[in-house]
């Protein structure tokens, strides 16, 4: 009677684990709180988010929303 191997699970170290949960909500969350960020200082006529900032205000909104989309490079 031969012998039967048992099957051993081998984990390769260069195998990436997939992401957490909250990973995608919070990658969508950035990308959708930016271009919120853009549209209020559009339709608010410049005075919100924060009033002080001025344009900046799109640079803000552009950061917040690029963070995001760097997170999907990440994205398994």
């Amino acid at each position: 009677m031969a012998r039967k191997n048992p099957r051993t699970e081998v984990t390769r170290s260069n195998e990436e684990a997939p992401n957490a949960v909250w990973f995608k909500p919070v990658m969508f969350g950035f990308m959708l709180l930016g271009l919120a960020w853009i549209i209020v200082f559009y339709v608010s006529g410049s005075q919100l988010p924060i009033a002080s900032l001025g344009a900046m205000n799109i640079l803000v909104g552009f950061g917040i929303a690029f963070i995001g989309f760097l997170m999907t490079t990440r994205w398994r």
